[in-house]
């Protein structure tokens, strides 16, 4: 029996409502966006951010799954994976008995066509999505619109015989579903790559000024299989992990582009590159929104909520420290004490060969003694409100403090 696939809901948007809005709305952050994203107690100054924290793709992909425990309330409702990349969501996925295939005891092997099971934001892999259509099961699937929008592009990349370049982490989900896409014809090829530093590899593979072996010892772990450099770079096609740092990402395109040109002569270069526009809306919106703030007036530090592991989330932290002092917290519960927090150590360094794990450190008196402190806030596309109104509630609580 086929696979029954949800992929707009479940007729039940209405009847979950209250419990999202239980779950993770809050009044004082309504009240703050209602006062011009700015509040004030004591010496404390908050500025919002005017776009900040769940986008339209996490929003959805919460609301289906809501939905989803409402409409089989005595069927095992599984997720794939983290359906977003916030504990305090993954968690109450938990409290509600949606199970976790990525958690050590499930398996894929224990499916019935009677479970139901939810697919992230991220999306899954061609393979996965294979998998669960041939056992049959019920499938809600929340892949956001912009990710599938990134894999329209890889899938045709493909099919033109160019090789998918994506900037992205290897390791994350959404980048690992977007790779398999360019293997759907075939005759796919993909490279995924970290950032400007692996960007300069790639480019300097294509001048020539490197070897096979040298790129390969690289990249052998974020490249399709049997990837050779040699033949495989002659054709490419960028697209983008949709929570990356958008500015990054522009650039990375620039660098690949003046390569194919300096190698190929600018007359052929829309034979050898393409570039479709992948960058999702909401991440630059996101990040626009911070680098409007912190332009606007000096801060005595800002502070960006969200999960450790979200991508998007250390870039608006990226974005933010290089302006101001900065502290990417997971919730209130970091904010110590006057004298101390604990937050994501912002120079933890990433890589495309291992997946660290996100790394807590903990500094001390981090929050200035001054009559006025003003407090720059944002959150990821993935921190609910009532987290985020929280650290607001505790941020007045300690400043009252000093």
């Amino acid at each position: 029996m086929p696979a029954t696939i949800f992929r707009k809901g479940l007729d039940l948007k209405h009847d979950v409502a209250n419990e999202l809005a239980r779950d993770y709305h809050s009044q004082l952050v309504e009240k703050i966006k209602e006062s011009n994203y700015s509040w004030t107690s004591g010496r404390l100054n908050i500025y919002l951010a005017e776009d900040f924290g769940f986008c339209y793709g996490v929003d959805r992909a919460v609301d289906y799954a809501y939905q989803t425990r409402r409409r089989f309330p005595k069927q095992n409702v599984f997720l794939t994976g983290e359906i977003i990349h916030n504990p305090h969501v993954n968690s109450r996925m938990r409290e509600a008995g949606v199970r976790f295939l990525s958690d050590k005891h499930e398996t894929l092997n224990n499916l019935t066509p009677e479970d139901v099971v939810i697919l992230p934001a991220f999306g899954v892999t061609t393979n996965e999505l294979s998998q669960l259509e041939q056992i049959g099961c019920i499938i809600v699937d929340t892949t956001c619109g912009s990710v599938l929008n990134v894999w329209k592009a890889v899938r045709q990349y493909s099919t033109d015989g160019y090789t998918a370049i994506i900037h992205g982490k290897y390791h994350h989900e959404e980048t690992r579903a977007t790779a398999s896409k360019a293997l759907d014809s075939g005759k796919g090829r993909y490279l995924v790559i970290l950032d400007k530093r692996e960007a300069k590899l790639v480019c300097d593979f294509i001048l020539e000024k490197s070897s096979p072996e040298q790129f390969l010892s690289t990249f052998a772990t974020a490249c399709s299989p049997d990837f050779n450099p040699q033949t495989d770079l002659r054709q490419v096609g960028l697209a983008n992990q949709t929570t990356m740092l958008m500015s990054e990402s522009l650039e990375i395109g620039d660098m690949i582009r003046e390569a194919i040109i300096t190698r190929y002569r600018e007359e052929n270069l829309s034979k050898h590159f393409r570039a479709f526009e992948t960058i999702c809306s909401a991440t630059q919106d996101r990040q626009d929104a911070v680098t409007r703030l912190l332009h606007k007036q000096d801060f005595s530090l800002a502070v960006v909520v969200g999960g450790y592991n979200s991508s998007n989330t250390r870039n608006l932290a990226r974005i933010c420290s290089e302006r101001v002092k900065t502290f990417h917290i997971a919730d209130a519960s970091c904010l110590v004490s006057t004298t101390e927090i604990r937050h994501h150590h912002l120079t933890t360094a990433l890589t495309n060969n291992s997946t660290p794990a996100p790394s807590e450190t903990t500094t001390r008196n981090w929050l200035p003694s001054i009559d006025a402190l003003n407090v720059a806030i944002t959150s990821g596309a993935s921190t609910p409100d009532n987290i985020v109104g929280k650290v607001v509630e505790r941020l007045s609580e300690l400043a009252a403090l000093e």
